[in-house]
């Protein structure tokens, strides 16, 4: 028997993927008894006149069976005499992308379904991208309902040339057309008669003999570590996965990103002894001496690998909210997460004709190009090296949704030049000095909350008490520093981010830094006060947005109600208030003396 073959089925709404695998498994007879009398009893209630449905088999959803389409993936085992199989039926709705990345990312074969009756569709092309994107190189299109076109040849030889086209694009390492029929059974566990003229294998055969080899099982030792097994002071194991290579007792292995090298001690497959372990094993290993390792570390041996916190890399956007530059997320790639911040979209990717577009922002199920910057520097791989290395989620940080997903192209070279400079007079000293501790105090909320005049005050509190200070005020650095910066999305979380170094460089002054941002996205605070650290006080001025209207010293909020200023907060854009913030104050009919005492009495845990 061969290996175990891991496959997808995919393509557009209702090209037939269920029933594809479901006709599969009934003509090959691999259901139990009790199964296949189901089904039969089902499919009498079904939507095909008491003929057998054979995608009840796998779309086990109410919705689905309701809807006749696949919203989850449905994983199903199954083995023949020859081979092994695990297959994920996933959905064909551009609704449920999300769920067909899932499923193509543990796949080594797609199987790309295409109506006969209609062609290479969006979603075909679509799928295939990610297909390509999460690294599949085998790729079966099974062109079904050619029971719809009577069998012509001449039909499916025009769909034929098509997807050919389209596969071009790509290095695939297998491409195989087949001519179906799911509901007839026609080519898929024996040749049809009906289409004498395709030479071919049908597809259960080819999915058994096909060879899934792996070329870089000579690659160097890699395993990233997944925890550190300590349970008393005798034993200190390092666990994980090997995904590339394989190791043995007295190899020397380096433990990235620390380069520390020792050797190999021992090595546990479960709770064994083994002399060596190799690629797929889970392991313990211990090393020969003390070293700096902990979750996130890899391990590697003959082969060369990165550690940057710069890199570009292609994404599949999934979350309903657009994707603008800036924006800072959670970034899980190996065993590692790190905050992270998406610098620059570089182009997405034209689904039908694979074109480079350049724009400023990805919708939801867009493939794009970005280059992204990451908190600490990590270890990571190219994607076309390593999956497991090369290959990434961002999660969103309000929220904890999976907002992307995505592959490592290459590392920045600026990354690998830069180093940041420790300098011999440090922010402690110069706190010393000033006899202070460094703060940045930011006030946030709606346009004439207060923010300015109460940060106004107070930093005359503080000067009155012998503190040193800086204040930056909103308008001020925009009419400065960020005057280049609008009031798009993008240009809010660039100015944020800015505002939020500067404050840091203060800090790092020995000042106490006083901010007023209307600063109204609850991401972009949480970044500033994870670029500024521990010395950040958050001060939610929450005066609500009848009051701020009322007062409208500018004269903005009437702007904004008549379309003058687009994007203005709290009117045609959004202000999200702070969650937890560290003080929190209404300004509404309170004198600013009473405010700023207020304030004061609050800030004395900080100062």
């Amino acid at each position: 028997m061969q290996s175990l073959l891991k496959f997808i089925t995919c393509g557009s709404v209702d090209d037939g993927k269920s029933t594809l695998i479901g006709h599969m498994l009934y003509d090959a007879k691999l259901l139990f008894a009790d199964q296949e009398r189901a089904l039969e009893l089902d499919s009498k209630v079904g939507s095909r006149n008491g003929e057998i449905d054979y995608s009840l088999l796998l779309d086990g959803l109410m919705a689905e069976r309701e809807q006749g389409i696949t919203i989850d993936v449905a994983y199903r085992y199954f083995t023949t005499e020859r081979r092994s199989f695990i297959v994920a039926d996933t959905p064909g709705h551009e609704e449920y992308t999300r769920n067909m990345a899932v499923g193509a990312s543990f796949a080594d074969l797609a199987i790309i379904l295409v109506d006969a009756s209609q062609g290479v569709l969006d979603q075909t092309r679509r799928h295939t991208r990610i297909c390509a994107l999460m690294g599949i190189k085998h790729m079966v299109f099974a062109v079904n309902k050619m029971d719809l076109i009577h069998y012509e040849k001449e039909r499916y030889e025009s769909i034929r040339k098509k997807i050919r086209r389209l596969a071009s694009e790509f290095e695939f390492d297998s491409l195989c057309l087949i001519p179906v029929s799911a509901t007839e059974g026609d080519n898929i566990t024996k040749l049809s008669d009906k289409m004498q003229w395709y030479q071919g294998k049908p597809l259960l055969t080819y999915l058994e003999e096909i060879d899934m080899t792996d070329e870089d099982d000579d690659a160097g030792f890699i395993m990233p570590v997944q925890r550190v097994n300590r349970p008393d002071h005798t034993f200190r194991g390092f666990q994980g996965q090997i995904e590339a290579g394989e190791i043995c007792i007295g190899d020397e292995v380096t433990v990235l990103p620390s380069k520390e090298t020792a050797k190999i001690k021992d090595i546990f497959v479960t709770d064994r002894q083994a002399d060596r372990a190799m690629k797929g094993q889970a392991v313990t290993i211990q090393l020969d001496r003390e070293v700096d390792v902990s979750r996130g570390c890899v391990l590697y041996k003959d082969t060369n690998i990165y550690v940057s916190n710069l890199f570009t890399a292609t994404l599949l956007w999934m979350d309903d909210q657009e994707l603008v530059s800036g924006k800072n997320y959670f970034l899980k790639v190996g065993t590692r997460v790190v905050p992270a911040t998406l610098m620059k979209i570089k182009y997405k990717i034209d689904i039908n004709e694979g074109e480079h577009i350049q724009t400023d922002q990805v919708l939801k199920n867009e493939i794009a190009v970005c280059d992204i910057s990451v908190a600490n520097k990590i270890v990571f791989d190219k994607f076309k090296n390593n999956k497991v290395l090369g290959s990434f989620i961002l999660i969103d940080r309000i929220n904890n949704m999976t907002s992307a997903c995505g592959v490592i192209e290459h590392t920045l070279r600026r990354s690998e030049n830069l180093t940041w400079h420790d300098m011999d007079i440090t922010r402690e000293f110069r706190a010393k000095q000033k006899g202070q501790k460094p703060l940045t105090i930011w006030f946030t909320g709606l346009s004439g909350a207060g923010k300015s005049t109460l940060v106004n005050e107070v930093e005359k509190r503080l000067i009155s008490m012998g503190k040193h200070t800086i204040s930056l005020d909103g308008d001020n650095i925009r009419l400065g520093l960020n005057k280049n910066l609008g009031f798009k999305e993008t240009d809010r979380i660039e100015n944020i981010r800015r505002v939020s170094e500067v404050s840091k460089l203060m800090n790092d002054a020995g000042l106490i830094s006083l901010t007023s941002f209307i600063s109204p996205y609850a991401r972009d605070r949480q970044s500033a006060r994870e670029i500024i650290g521990d010395c950040f006080v958050e001060v939610y001025v929450s005066t609500p947005l009848e009051e701020c209207e009322k007062r409208d010293v500018k004269g903005l909020y009437k702007k904004g109600r008549t379309g003058e200023i687009p994007n203005f907060t709290g009117i045609s854009s959004p202000y999200e208030p702070p969650e937890n913030p560290d003080i929190v104050i209404d300004t509404t009919g309170k004198s600013i003396e009473i405010s700023v005492d207020y304030i004061m009495n609050a800030l004395e845990q900080f100062l």
